[in-house]
């Protein structure tokens, strides 16, 4: 709860924000903060956590309806999945355009193994949201969740896009490709002999 209330305030105020401010948008008294964390420094240590770690999206892909289209759930989750990023990069900028450069020692950042840890557990909820589709893709929801990530994560920016193309649109191309018509199939006669290929 204390966490909660604390990284919209880190992400806005930065190290600057006080355990008296924490309180108050958690709505209990300084002195609870204390008996939770040592210092606003320890505070400010869990916000960042809770912002790079993964169950806070991962609860957000867990809340997406199963029961809409694979194009609505993929949208739906390519918006949290970025929003979660945004979230990230606020709190940590904002620590370090308010001066704080300490934080974890060397001995306690995370690892390789743990983000590759956090990285598995977003692919497998991803991995969840697509596998009601299995049977109507080309690529098994396991490999669709990766690329999935791999195109999301990279955010390409062309001109006139801003900080990229929308959900939407990467999930679209994601799923029907950018060409305005795929070909797919060995080709086939058609009836007068010539070999065709199947379009849709």
């Amino acid at each position: 709860m204390i966490v909660a209330a604390a990284l919209p305030l880190v992400a806005e105020q930065g190290a600057a924000v006080t355990t008296a401010r924490i309180a108050r948008a958690a709505g209990i008294g300084e002195a609870t903060v204390f008996r939770v964390f040592k210092d606003k420094d320890e505070v400010l240590d869990a916000v960042v956590a809770e912002a790079a770690g993964p169950e806070h999206v991962r609860r957000e892909l867990a809340s997406i309806d199963l029961e809409q289209p694979l194009t609505g759930r993929l949208t739906e989750a390519a918006e949290a999945l970025r929003a979660h990023l945004e979230r990230m990069g606020a709190v940590v900028g904002a620590l370090h355009a308010s001066g704080r450069r300490r934080g974890r020692t060397d001995g306690e950042r995370p690892t390789e193994d743990g983000r590759q840890a956090s990285l598995r557990i977003v692919r497998e909820a991803l991995t969840e949201l697509i596998e009601p589709d299995r049977e109507r893709l080309r690529l098994p929801p396991e490999k669709l969740a990766a690329l999935f990530l791999g195109t999301l994560f990279t955010r390409p920016a062309t001109p006139g896009d801003g900080d990229g193309p929308a959900a939407a649109e990467l999930v679209d191309v994601l799923l029907h490709g950018a060409l305005a018509s795929v070909e797919h199939g060995p080709r086939t006669p058609t009836a007068h002999g010539s070999p065709t290929r199947t379009e849709h």
